[in-house]
């Protein structure tokens, strides 16, 4: 049966990479440039280093700073309506997936129609979009190289998807010195979820060969990388090759698509605004371990590409995977559920909710109950 593979994005990637953003620019035959980052990238330093090389292309520059985790459908609407009225023709995203998301949704309404909430599900966006550079800050989320953007509804208290190739970057300019004054823990949390995106996008019932090969590849470069990027955020080597992962890892989860850890995470994030990296970190050890019933070949062949001790005995070998998640997820400190604010009385209300979230639709076990989000959710507290 025919599969479809899809990748878009043209990558710079290696050390001073954003040197080339003002020939990007040039080429685009850029006049008015939106800036998007937050207080963080602002405060290391790295937004000035590319307002410099935006300057050097000679364009109206204008900025927006509000970018805030989980972007919300109202802060996606403040910043159209400014960009709107400044004529961008060009958008720059610096910064994490919350960044160059809401970056995306802007887009989105500089061509189509708002609200954006009606964007929400698979291939909706009807009009191409405007040019966007994409440069990332953290390796994890690999949203510089998908055709994703996820957004929390205020009103309706959840997180939702739009999901559609018109929207994916058409550049990433991916330096690894950008990554370089990320926090410890921002490193562990963003690097469990690009863990996360691998394993899920290995199992999801849509994976193809394709997918697969850049699922197993990424997870090798993460599993080895990652303690050393998060032990020392000056290994460059690690770095890079964290960077390197995210994009790999990109082509195949946006055409894989994720589950149930996901479906967990982004109900977690809407409710309680929690950091898209540590909700998932906090339940993926116990997804894996439920998601072995269904899938026990794959989870040994996951095993075996990061080199766990396979017994040959399928049964034991099942759960190889999500035990060593378990371990690494104590070893970068990882927060539990409670440690992370989350109540035992709110577990009824997260279960009902996790039940409504479409990307469950992917998850290799299907029939999923209240009782096994639950479940799930008191050993992750």
């Amino acid at each position: 049966m025919a599969k479809e593979f899809y990748a878009s994005s043209d990558v710079v990637f290696g050390k001073d990479a954003v040197h080339k953003l003002s020939e990007i620019l040039k080429a685009y035959k850029a006049k008015s440039v939106m800036v998007v980052y937050g207080s963080s990238v602002k405060r290391v330093g790295i937004a000035q280093k590319v307002l410099n090389e935006v300057e050097k292309a000679q364009v109206k520059i204008t900025v927006f700073e509000g970018v805030i985790p989980n972007p919300t459908n109202e802060v996606v609407e403040e910043a159209a309506e400014i960009a709107r009225r400044e004529n961008v023709d060009v958008f720059v995203a610096v910064g994490g997936g919350s960044c160059i998301d809401l970056t995306k949704a802007v887009n989105i309404l500089m061509t189509n129609e708002g609200p954006i909430g009606r964007y929400g599900g698979i291939g909706l966006v009807k009009t191409p979009v405007l040019p966007l550079i994409a440069i990332p800050t953290t390796a994890g989320t690999s949203s510089e190289i998908t055709n994703v953007v996820a957004l929390t509804d205020t009103k309706a208290v959840c997180k939702y998807v739009i999901i559609d190739n018109k929207i994916t970057a058409n550049k990433v300019i991916a330096d690894p010195e950008f990554t370089k004054s990320t926090p410890p823990s921002v490193t562990a949390a963003t690097g469990m979820d690009a863990i996360t995106h691998a394993v899920e996008s290995y199992i999801s019932n849509m994976a193809t060969p394709l997918t697969e090969y850049h699922s197993l590849k990424s997870l090798q470069i993460f599993h080895k990388n990652l303690p050393l990027a998060v032990k020392d955020g000056s290994d460059m080597a690690a770095r890079e090759q964290m960077m390197l992962g995210c994009i790999i890892v990109g082509f195949g989860f946006s055409n894989a698509n994720l589950g149930l850890v996901h479906g967990i995470a982004h109900t977690l994030s809407a409710h309680f605004h929690l950091a898209h990296g540590m909700a998932n970190a906090a339940v993926l050890p116990y997804v894996m371990e439920y998601n072995a019933e269904s899938c026990p070949e794959k989870m040994v062949e996951l095993a075996r590409a990061i080199e766990l001790s396979v017994t040959g005995n399928l049964e034991e070998d099942k759960y190889l995977l999500s035990r060593e998640l378990l371990r690494l997820t104590k070893e970068l400190q990882i927060k539990t559920l409670s440690q992370q604010g989350i109540e035992e009385k709110d577990f009824e209300m997260l279960a009902d909710d996790v039940l409504k979230e479409p990307v469950l639709n992917f998850n290799p076990r299907q029939g999923i109950t209240k009782e096994d989000i639950l479940s799930i959710l008191k050993k992750a507290f």
